[in-house]
């Protein structure tokens, strides 16, 4: 079976910028999540926005990914915001403990 891949689309406004995300979170699609918001932190933004109503799918990896590139925004004095967070990953952040460790709106 064909996996979900995650496709990412980028919207620039002045002030932030916005990554709109699609599709699976996890082992597979991290490293591609990490190395857009890393090359984006080049030249912080001053808000970094990660819209996540599209994600079907997060797991440990994902999550652990999310936290990661928070801290990393935050090293580079921008503010790493999601947004539009499901049902199902409020709540696996909240089993995980790790909402308090993320910007959500």
């Amino acid at each position: 079976m064909e996996r979900p891949e995650l496709t990412i689309t980028v919207r620039r406004t002045p002030g932030e910028i916005v990554l709109v995300l699609a599709g699976e979170v996890d082992l597979s699609t991290a490293g591609q999540l990490s190395a857009v918001v890393t090359n984006l932190l080049i030249d912080p933004p001053p808000r970094l926005v990660l819209d996540m109503a599209d994600v079907t799918f997060c797991d440990s990896q994902g999550l652990g990914t999310l936290v990661v590139l928070s801290r990393r925004a935050a090293l580079a004095q921008s503010c790493l915001v999601l947004t539009n967070v499901a049902e199902f990953l409020m709540r696996v952040l909240d089993i995980t403990g790790l909402r308090p460790a993320l910007m959500i709106h």
